[in-house]
């Protein structure tokens, strides 16, 4: 599960890395069209226990927390609903490979989903290039480009699961712990496109009051997500929503990867990347 970080190697982390600009005060000034200051004033000293309240109450509000401005709410609110119209028109499976190129042209060709306004793609695109860990997201960027394609022909579907995994390592893994554990096991999430991403991250900001420390702590931001180039997601049969809580790290399926030694956790407890603990994320990249 990773060991827990102490405070000098979390300051350490994140005077590598550039990352103290997150608990500047000066954050702000630079994504003023993106980010509202937070509601209590940031000070520059990096707050060790207050990090580690953030991504153990990962879903709570924190008074450092960085939101879109009230002008941009409305933006949020219909490129949130346009995603979900989309995914409507196309299924659940396709939208998990669809590019940002095909929605565009999907939105222009039916009327059920209706083309994006120009206010609503220069403000994907403007969260899309954003830095993210001005809000508190410290991971890295495996997709760099908004219009990255994820070839048909470089991935596979897994039956019963509306989940696509890309060919050679990834579907190989997956193979090899479906043989080792059986049928108890399931493959909950695999492939995501930026715009599955982008659907992700801008509903649970939407549900959020537009909060995209809070959605960041739980999602990763479009681009940042390891989904896009290989990682996957496991869970138990039966565990329904638990899969995706800490409670999965005391299952037996977890307890049976873990044994096996195909957990690698990208996400570990008190991690340095301001995410919440993911034990049933696989790390294949």
């Amino acid at each position: 599960m990773g060991v827990q970080i102490k405070r000098r190697e979390f300051i350490m982390a994140l005077s590598a890395t550039g990352i103290s600009s997150v608990v500047a005060s000066s954050a702000a000034a630079q994504f003023s069209w993106t980010l509202s200051s937070p509601k209590k004033k940031v000070v520059p000293e990096l707050d060790f226990n207050a990090y580690l309240a953030k991504i153990r109450k990962f879903n709570k509000v924190h008074p450092t927390d960085y939101y879109l401005h009230s002008d941009q709410m409305p933006l949020l609110k219909s490129t949130t609903l346009r995603f979900k119209r989309l995914q409507r028109l196309v299924g659940h499976a396709n939208f998990h490979l669809l590019s940002f190129d095909d929605a565009i042209a999907y939105s222009k060709r039916y009327s059920q989903v209706d083309k994006f306004t120009p206010d609503e793609l220069d403000f994907l695109e403007g969260l899309f290039d954003e830095t993210a860990d001005h809000y508190g997201f410290m991971g890295q960027k495996p997709i760099k480009n908004l219009t990255n394609r994820i070839p048909k022909r470089e991935v596979i579907k897994i039956r019963h699961t509306g989940n696509y995994l890309y060919k050679g390592k990834p579907v190989e893994m997956y193979n090899r712990i479906k043989k080792d554990l059986g049928d108890q096991v399931i493959l909950t999430s695999g492939i995501r496109s930026v715009i599955k991403q982008f659907f992700l991250f801008l509903s649970k900001a939407y549900s959020s009051d537009g909060n995209l420390s809070l959605a960041s702590r739980s999602l990763a931001p479009p681009g940042y997500s390891f989904h896009g180039i290989g990682d996957f997601d496991v869970g138990q049969v039966g565990y329904g929503k638990l899969n995706f809580t800490a409670q999965f790290a005391r299952s037996d399926v977890f307890r049976r990867l873990q044994k096996l030694g195909y957990i690698d956790l990208r996400y570990t407890r008190d991690n340095l990347l301001g995410v919440r603990f993911e034990p049933w994320h696989v790390k294949v990249v």
